[in-house]
This record gives structure tokens, C-alpha cells and sequence, in this order.
């Protein structure tokens, strides 16, 4: 589980490719304080698993369902990555529960400074807006951000100096492609309607639930 907060901007220093997966080598100054072979650690929102690492980088292993679903296969050597390591039991919620689970991506269509703020324009898929709301909460290559405009297919945020400078989103311009990671909340509401509309589609029935000892 992660919040959003990204932690440090690593890089890529290296990068092994198969004919469907791709092992990551990643270059960081400071979250290798208490890393462990098996942690989870976000990388533009992607929650990998840690294979390797020194005092200085980590190694993490992309499997094709990733690598077909998510903008990491277009990362290369030099690349810069949003980094967060899970959440400890004990940590402080600075931005929205964040699975690590990227629902899809979207291309930045619109780049706009206003004042002291960028303003972004996604396009993505009208089945990731129909879990989204005004002002509710949406991840951007791992980034915890608030939606400003939101359109059948599309999505605004407004970004503060401070993220544009400790994220990788900064860099973002109109054409780039970013993760997405929808509300969780609003994606478990979607699935509960669904099953309202189409029962037949649910396996919680009352049979099931008297078989099972509920009913």
C-alpha cells in the first residue's frame, strides 16, 4: 500500500529486455536506507517487487502483463522515475490510499501554467472517468494529485511548484504518456453498482451466502 508521496527521483542505469519482460536497474541516493530483497517499492506508480540492490540502486523485474499495461516499457537508460516505498504501519496519510495497481494511461494533452501552478490535460479512457469525481483524488505516475476538470474523456490537475519540483511531472509535456491509478473507493462503488444492475453477473447470491453459513 502507498499514499502518493513520492519519495525520490531515481534514474534508470540500467535496463535488460526479453521478447515480453524487462528487468530495471535504478540509480537513488536515500530510500536504500532500510530496503530488502521483496519490498515493495512504486515506480511511476507501479508497485515493484525488489530483486537486488546495493547502497546506491535496486533491481526490479517488470512482467509482460506490466510492461503491455503500463508506460514503463517506454523507460530507457537515463530515464527519471517516481519512486515510494510502502507505507509502514505507522506512516502518516499525506496524499489517498494508493494500490500500486495502475488502472490504464493517459496522454497529457494540455500544458498550461497559471500563476504559480501548471495546469494538465489528460485523455484517457472513458471507463477510468466513470470511476473519477470533481475534486476527488487521482494517481499520476505515482503522484497523489486532486481533480480540477473532469469530462467524459478527460481529466485536469493543477500542479504546485513543490510537486513539479520533487516529481518527475514537472518534466511531463503535452504528448507524454503517465500511469493512471483511479480512486479505490470510486472503483469498488463502480463494481457494487454493476452487480446492482446485473445480478446474474455476481456470485454473491443467497445461496451462496446460506451455503457459506451467512444466510
Amino acid at each position: 500500500m502507498f499514499t502518493g508521496i513520492i519519495e525520490e527521483i531515481g534514474s534508470i542505469t540500467a535496463v535488460k529486455s526479453s521478447k515480453d519482460a524487462i528487468v530495471f536497474t535504478i540509480g537513488v541516493k536515500k530510500i536504500t536506507d532500510d530496503i530488502s530483497l521483496g519490498d515493495s517499492i512504486a515506480v511511476n506508480g507501479v508497485c515493484l517487487t525488489v530483486t537486488d540492490f546495493s547502497q546506491t540502486s535496486f533491481s526490479v523485474d517488470v512482467m509482460p502483463e506490466t510492461v503491455k499495461s503500463t508506460s514503463l516499457n517506454q523507460l530507457k537508460q537515463g530515464s527519471r522515475v517516481n519512486l515510494e516505498r510502502a507505507m509502514p504501519a505507522n506512516g502518516r496519510f499525506g496524499g489517498h490510499i494508493v494500490s500500486g495497481h495502475v488502472d490504464g494511461i493517459a496522454k497529457i494533452i494540455r500544458k498550461q501554467r497559471v500563476s504559480n501552478a501548471v495546469y494538465y490535460e489528460l485523455q484517457l479512457p472513458e471507463e477510468l472517468t466513470d470511476t473519477l469525481i470533481y475534486k476527488g483524488s487521482i494517481t499520476i505516475d505515482g503522484t497523489s494529485l486532486t481533480i480540477f476538470g473532469l469530462e467524459k474523456e478527460k481529466v485536469v490537475i493543477s500542479i504546485i511548484p513543490h510537486t513539479l519540483s520533487e516529481t518527475i511531472l514537472g518534466a511531463k509535456d503535452v504528448g507524454d504518456i503517465v500511469n493512471i491509478e483511479c480512486d479505490m473507493l470510486g472503483k469498488y462503488i463502480k463494481k457494487f453498482l454493476n452487480q446492482q444492475v446485473n445480478p446474474k453477473s455476481s456470485s454473491l447470491s443467497k445461496a451462496f451466502l446460506e451455503e457459506n453459513g451467512f444466510y
